[in-house]
Protein backbone atom coordinates (compact mmCIF):
# COMPACT_ATOMS: atom_id res chain seq x y z
CA UNK A 1 0.00 0.00 0.00
CA UNK A 2 1.67 3.32 -1.28
CA UNK A 3 0.35 6.79 1.03
CA UNK A 4 -3.15 7.41 -0.37
CA UNK A 5 -2.22 11.49 0.33
CA UNK A 6 0.83 12.57 -1.73
CA UNK A 7 3.16 14.41 0.30
CA UNK A 8 6.21 16.85 0.43
CA UNK A 9 9.09 15.11 2.63
CA UNK A 10 10.92 17.20 5.13
CA UNK A 11 13.95 16.73 3.37
CA UNK A 12 13.04 17.56 -0.05
CA UNK A 13 11.21 20.77 0.73
CA UNK A 14 13.21 23.89 -0.68
CA UNK A 15 12.10 27.51 0.09
CA UNK A 16 9.09 28.84 1.57
CA UNK A 17 8.05 25.17 2.02
CA UNK A 18 11.01 24.50 4.01
CA UNK A 19 10.50 27.95 6.08
CA UNK A 20 6.87 26.48 6.72
CA UNK A 21 8.09 23.29 8.14
CA UNK A 22 10.37 24.88 10.56
CA UNK A 23 7.81 26.95 11.86
CA UNK A 24 5.25 24.22 11.99
CA UNK A 25 7.85 22.09 14.25
CA UNK A 26 8.52 25.53 16.13
CA UNK A 27 5.68 26.30 16.90
CA UNK A 28 3.23 23.10 17.66
CA UNK A 29 7.18 21.66 19.23
CA UNK A 30 7.80 18.52 17.76
CA UNK A 31 10.96 17.51 15.61
CA UNK A 32 8.70 16.06 12.40
CA UNK A 33 5.70 17.80 10.78
CA UNK A 34 2.96 15.29 10.72
CA UNK A 35 1.62 14.49 7.43
CA UNK A 36 -1.59 16.34 7.10
CA UNK A 37 0.99 19.21 6.50
CA UNK A 38 2.91 17.97 4.96
CA UNK A 39 0.52 16.77 2.41
CA UNK A 40 -1.27 20.07 1.68
CA UNK A 41 2.11 21.39 0.51
CA UNK A 42 1.51 19.92 -2.10
CA UNK A 43 -1.29 21.76 -3.16
CA UNK A 44 -0.25 25.46 -4.25
CA UNK A 45 -0.64 27.91 -2.14
CA UNK A 46 -2.57 25.68 0.52
CA UNK A 47 0.05 25.06 3.36
CA UNK A 48 0.82 28.72 3.69
CA UNK A 49 -2.92 29.70 3.77
CA UNK A 50 -4.13 27.50 6.43
CA UNK A 51 -1.19 27.04 8.90
CA UNK A 52 -1.57 31.19 8.82
CA UNK A 53 -5.43 30.25 9.77
CA UNK A 54 -4.71 28.28 12.57
CA UNK A 55 -1.71 29.69 14.07
CA UNK A 56 -3.23 31.56 16.37
CA UNK A 57 -4.37 28.62 18.27
CA UNK A 58 -1.67 27.02 18.99
CA UNK A 59 -0.02 30.17 19.43
CA UNK A 60 -2.43 31.06 22.10
CA UNK A 61 -2.89 27.56 23.70
CA UNK A 62 -6.20 27.49 22.59
CA UNK A 63 -5.98 24.20 20.71
CA UNK A 64 -3.56 22.97 23.96
CA UNK A 65 -6.81 23.85 26.33
CA UNK A 66 -8.94 21.95 24.27
CA UNK A 67 -6.82 19.22 24.36
CA UNK A 68 -7.27 19.11 27.98
CA UNK A 69 -10.54 19.15 28.53
CA UNK A 70 -10.72 17.01 26.09
CA UNK A 71 -8.68 14.51 27.73
CA UNK A 72 -10.87 15.23 30.79
CA UNK A 73 -13.53 13.24 29.23
CA UNK A 74 -12.29 10.89 26.78
CA UNK A 75 -13.34 7.08 26.54
CA UNK A 76 -11.05 4.62 26.22
CA UNK A 77 -11.18 0.85 24.90
CA UNK A 78 -10.25 -2.57 27.55
CA UNK A 79 -6.71 -3.26 26.37
CA UNK A 80 -4.80 -6.13 27.05
CA UNK A 81 -1.33 -5.35 28.67
CA UNK A 82 1.88 -3.56 26.48
CA UNK A 83 4.22 -4.32 28.88
CA UNK A 84 7.63 -5.35 27.89
CA UNK A 85 11.52 -3.98 27.38
CA UNK A 86 11.68 -1.80 23.95
CA UNK A 87 13.92 0.82 23.00
CA UNK A 88 13.63 4.26 24.68
CA UNK A 89 12.61 5.07 20.80
CA UNK A 90 9.57 3.36 21.09
CA UNK A 91 8.22 6.06 24.08
CA UNK A 92 9.29 8.84 21.63
CA UNK A 93 7.63 8.02 19.40
CA UNK A 94 4.50 7.66 21.51
CA UNK A 95 4.78 10.87 23.15
CA UNK A 96 5.56 12.74 19.94
CA UNK A 97 2.09 11.58 18.41
CA UNK A 98 0.36 11.91 21.64
CA UNK A 99 1.00 15.74 21.72
CA UNK A 100 0.83 16.19 18.15
CA UNK A 101 -2.25 14.55 16.90
CA UNK A 102 -3.80 15.78 19.81
CA UNK A 103 -3.83 19.52 19.14
CA UNK A 104 -4.01 19.07 15.50
CA UNK A 105 -7.34 17.60 15.89
CA UNK A 106 -8.60 20.75 17.50
CA UNK A 107 -6.71 23.21 15.26
CA UNK A 108 -7.68 21.76 12.25
CA UNK A 109 -10.91 20.77 12.98
CA UNK A 110 -11.64 24.67 13.53
CA UNK A 111 -10.41 24.75 10.43
CA UNK A 112 -12.92 22.04 8.77
CA UNK A 113 -15.68 23.96 10.65
CA UNK A 114 -14.31 27.45 9.81
CA UNK A 115 -14.43 26.41 5.65
CA UNK A 116 -17.57 24.65 6.63
CA UNK A 117 -19.18 27.93 7.60
CA UNK A 118 -20.19 25.22 11.02
CA UNK A 119 -18.64 28.10 13.69
CA UNK A 120 -20.24 28.99 16.78
CA UNK A 121 -22.38 31.56 16.55
CA UNK A 122 -21.33 32.65 20.31
CA UNK A 123 -18.87 32.09 22.85
CA UNK A 124 -15.01 32.07 22.65
CA UNK A 125 -12.38 29.35 23.35
CA UNK A 126 -10.42 28.53 26.45
CA UNK A 127 -6.80 29.87 26.26
CA UNK A 128 -4.32 28.92 28.52
CA UNK A 129 -0.78 27.71 29.03
CA UNK A 130 0.49 25.85 26.45
CA UNK A 131 1.19 22.13 26.74
CA UNK A 132 5.27 20.77 27.26
CA UNK A 133 5.97 19.33 24.30
CA UNK A 134 8.18 16.04 24.34
CA UNK A 135 11.66 17.10 23.48
CA UNK A 136 12.65 13.83 21.69
CA UNK A 137 14.61 12.20 18.89
CA UNK A 138 12.35 9.84 16.20
CA UNK A 139 13.66 6.93 14.93
CA UNK A 140 13.20 6.91 10.19
CA UNK A 141 10.32 7.26 9.06
CA UNK A 142 10.30 3.63 7.61
CA UNK A 143 9.25 2.70 4.15
CA UNK A 144 8.28 -0.37 2.41
CA UNK A 145 12.05 -1.02 1.72
CA UNK A 146 13.32 -0.11 4.79
CA UNK A 147 11.87 -2.90 6.61
CA UNK A 148 10.94 -6.72 6.55
CA UNK A 149 8.08 -7.68 4.21
CA UNK A 150 6.70 -9.54 7.70
CA UNK A 151 7.06 -5.96 9.55
CA UNK A 152 5.87 -3.80 6.87
CA UNK A 153 2.55 -6.37 6.96
CA UNK A 154 2.14 -5.61 10.74
CA UNK A 155 2.17 -2.10 9.84
CA UNK A 156 -0.52 -1.94 6.94
CA UNK A 157 -2.82 -4.46 9.62
CA UNK A 158 -2.75 -1.63 12.58
CA UNK A 159 -3.36 0.94 10.30
CA UNK A 160 -6.65 -0.81 9.98
CA UNK A 161 -7.87 -0.40 13.57
CA UNK A 162 -9.67 2.94 13.22
CA UNK A 163 -9.30 3.15 9.54
CA UNK A 164 -10.84 0.33 7.65
CA UNK A 165 -11.19 1.99 4.53
CA UNK A 166 -7.19 2.85 5.05
CA UNK A 167 -7.48 6.55 3.67
CA UNK A 168 -4.25 7.21 5.21
CA UNK A 169 -1.08 5.47 6.07
CA UNK A 170 -0.91 6.63 9.96
CA UNK A 171 3.07 8.16 9.84
CA UNK A 172 3.58 6.51 13.76
CA UNK A 173 3.39 2.78 12.35
CA UNK A 174 6.02 3.90 10.56
CA UNK A 175 7.93 5.46 13.05
CA UNK A 176 7.64 2.68 15.40
CA UNK A 177 8.39 -0.38 12.60
CA UNK A 178 11.97 -0.42 13.73
CA UNK A 179 10.34 -2.43 17.09
CA UNK A 180 8.36 -4.91 15.48
CA UNK A 181 8.18 -7.03 18.98
CA UNK A 182 6.23 -3.75 20.32
CA UNK A 183 4.24 -3.85 17.19
CA UNK A 184 3.16 -6.95 17.75
CA UNK A 185 1.72 -6.44 21.02
CA UNK A 186 0.12 -3.75 20.07
CA UNK A 187 -1.87 -5.69 17.64
CA UNK A 188 -2.51 -8.78 20.44
CA UNK A 189 -3.78 -6.07 22.83
CA UNK A 190 -6.07 -4.68 20.23
CA UNK A 191 -7.40 -7.38 18.41
CA UNK A 192 -9.37 -8.19 21.41
CA UNK A 193 -10.62 -4.72 22.28
CA UNK A 194 -11.68 -4.62 18.39
CA UNK A 195 -13.54 -8.02 18.32
CA UNK A 196 -15.58 -7.27 21.73
CA UNK A 197 -16.75 -3.77 20.36
CA UNK A 198 -14.30 -1.31 23.18
CA UNK A 199 -12.45 0.22 20.80
CA UNK A 200 -15.14 0.87 18.13
CA UNK A 201 -17.42 2.29 21.08
CA UNK A 202 -14.57 4.72 22.46
CA UNK A 203 -13.64 5.92 18.93
CA UNK A 204 -17.40 6.75 18.33
CA UNK A 205 -17.96 8.95 21.67
CA UNK A 206 -14.45 10.87 21.15
CA UNK A 207 -15.17 11.35 17.58
CA UNK A 208 -18.62 13.05 18.75
CA UNK A 209 -16.50 14.82 21.58
CA UNK A 210 -14.12 16.24 19.34
CA UNK A 211 -16.42 17.38 16.32
CA UNK A 212 -18.22 19.88 18.71
CA UNK A 213 -15.14 21.36 20.62
CA UNK A 214 -13.73 22.89 16.91
CA UNK A 215 -16.86 24.98 16.44
CA UNK A 216 -16.16 27.20 19.41
CA UNK A 217 -12.30 27.22 18.15
CA UNK A 218 -13.16 28.30 14.77
CA UNK A 219 -14.26 31.37 16.31
CA UNK A 220 -10.92 32.86 16.46
CA UNK A 221 -10.20 32.11 12.80
CA UNK A 222 -9.79 35.01 10.79
CA UNK A 223 -8.48 34.37 7.33
CA UNK A 224 -9.19 35.70 3.43
CA UNK A 225 -10.80 33.18 0.96
CA UNK A 226 -8.90 30.70 -0.42
CA UNK A 227 -9.27 29.65 -3.60
CA UNK A 228 -8.30 25.91 -3.21
CA UNK A 229 -10.92 26.15 0.22
CA UNK A 230 -12.77 22.77 -1.12
CA UNK A 231 -9.36 21.04 -1.85
CA UNK A 232 -8.17 21.99 1.89
CA UNK A 233 -11.31 21.06 3.41
CA UNK A 234 -11.59 17.47 1.81
CA UNK A 235 -7.87 16.71 2.64
CA UNK A 236 -8.16 17.78 6.51
CA UNK A 237 -11.11 16.46 6.60
CA UNK A 238 -9.70 13.24 6.50
CA UNK A 239 -7.56 13.48 9.05
CA UNK A 240 -9.78 14.70 11.86
CA UNK A 241 -12.97 12.80 10.93
CA UNK A 242 -11.52 9.99 9.12
CA UNK A 243 -8.95 8.14 10.65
Amino acid sequence: MADPFPAVAEAAATGETAELFADIRATIGVRVVNLVWRHLATMGGALPWAWSAVKPLYREGIADQAAVRFRERMSLPSLASLTGDEPASVDAVLASYNHSNTVNLFALGALVAWLRGETAASGMPERGPRLPAPDVVLPKLASQEDVAPATWALVLRLNRFGDRRQLILASMYRHLAHAPTFLRRVESALKPAEREGSLERAITANRRDAAERPKLLARVIDAPPSPSAGQIEAAVAAFVEGV
